[in-house]
């Protein structure tokens, strides 16, 4: 009988510590995470792959806002569902082309790319049912090349030559969606063309614009970011430029290799393309289709040495804690110039591309820092992360 009791008891105790639990957990974790439940309740779930693309947070950057007086923002990008920036670019194309009739059920998308606009869209096209087909340069690591192949792409690398040459891999990505869409012409085929599609720059207007826009709440004094195709530039130039009267600097961060910058500053002279960058898919040889309408209405640019780029890959990752790779980096160093520019009290925002994962065998390589001449742009103090020989 005793027993009975006791287990009785046991139980009353264990039901009534369970209840207040209950109880006393939901109010405390809406009161803790106010935040998190409102932006739960605006998003609520989405359909596919494709409903989680954009969106994306925008964190401040404590030390550099500190440093420069003025608040530093980063579009965190690296948090679409495919890794990158380019899942809202890719989206966009493939788009494009259903709306324009080009791609139909189970048709192909094929297009020429080394970077992350080929990982997006073998996101997005394994979503959508479609077929993808990929046409790289051959000097991409097989790495990248696996990686294509698995998330469903049928990969093509040729020799790499220049965008003029017609086997480049970009003009071969062209021939062969012509040749597809005349063999199954009830399927349909396209290639997306990245670097002149203005559903590109379009992606951008419709999104990351108004995104940035709202996060500040229309607090912005400049935007800042580098361009490769030129769609998230452009895109994100006409929006702030629309929708603030004019009011909002826009700047172009450029690699070296790249003429974008002497273009700008020489008011519209287009030099021959020399030299190379360690940052991947920007930098530009010409003006794009996606670029050529804002590009007269940037306030100005800036040429970011791959000296500062490295070191403020190592600094995001010791200071924020954030995980980057060297074009995102090199992002952040025109956010803070452009800071130091516009002075105290200011907002600038940049755009955060993607992390270092995909780069981490290259970035915090003792030998590939060496060979690159990039070891001493390293500071003693993070010296502690090139952990790799």
């Amino acid at each position: 009988m005793a027993n009975v009791a006791r287990t009785s008891l046991r139980r009353f105790g264990t039901q009534t510590a369970r209840k207040a639990t209950v109880n006393y957990a939901a109010p405390a974790a809406e009161k803790v995470n106010q935040y998190g439940i409102r932006v739960s309740q605006a998003q609520g779930y989405v359909d596919s792959f494709t409903g989680a693309i954009g969106n994306t947070p925008l964190i401040k950057l404590h030390t550099l806002s500190k440093q420069t007086g003025a608040t530093v923002l980063g579009k965190a990008e690296f948090q679409n569902p495919g890794g990158s920036v380019k899942d809202r670019a890719a989206l966009y194309v493939v788009r494009d082309a259903e709306e324009s009739g080009l791609l139909k059920p189970g048709g192909t998308v094929v297009e020429g790319t080394a970077g992350n606009t080929g990982i997006g869209l073998a996101h997005v096209c394994r979503s959508k049912g479609y077929r993808l087909v990929i046409y790289m340069p051959n000097t991409q690591s097989q790495g990248k090349i696996d990686l294509l192949r698995l998330l469903g792409a049928e990969v093509y690398p040729v020799p790499a030559v220049a965008f003029e040459n017609p086997e480049n891999y970009n003009w071969q990505a062209k021939r062969h969606a012509e040749r597809l869409q005349k063999e199954d012409p009830e399927h349909g085929a396209v290639w997306t063309n990245q670097f002149d599609n203005v559903a590109n720059r379009r992606a951008h207007i419709e999104t990351t614009g108004p995104e940035i826009w709202n996060q500040t709440g229309g607090k912005i004094d400049a935007f800042t970011c580098a361009t490769g195709t030129g769609g998230t530039l452009a895109g994100v130039t006409r929006y702030l430029k629309d929708v603030s009267n004019g009011k909002v600097k826009c700047f172009l961060a450029d690699p070296p290799g790249s003429v974008l910058h002497s273009y700008i500053q020489s008011g519209g002279k287009l030099n021959e393309r020399s030299g190379g960058s360690i940052t991947e898919g920007i930098g530009q040889g010409r003006v794009t289709d996606n670029l050529k309408n804002e590009v007269k209405e940037l306030d100005g640019s800036l040429n970011i040495a791959d000296e500062k780029s490295i070191e403020m890959v190592y600094r995001c990752l010791d200071e924020e804690g954030l995980y980057l790779g060297a074009s995102s980096a090199l992002n952040v160093v025109a956010a803070k110039e452009v800071a130091e520019k516009m002075g105290p009290g200011s907002t600038v925002v940049t755009i955060l591309c993607d992390g270092a994962y995909r780069y981490a065998d290259r970035l915090f390589s003792q030998k590939w820092l060496e060979t690159k001449g990039l070891r001493n742009a390293i500071p003693k103090h993070l010296e502690k992360y090139i952990i790799l020989p």
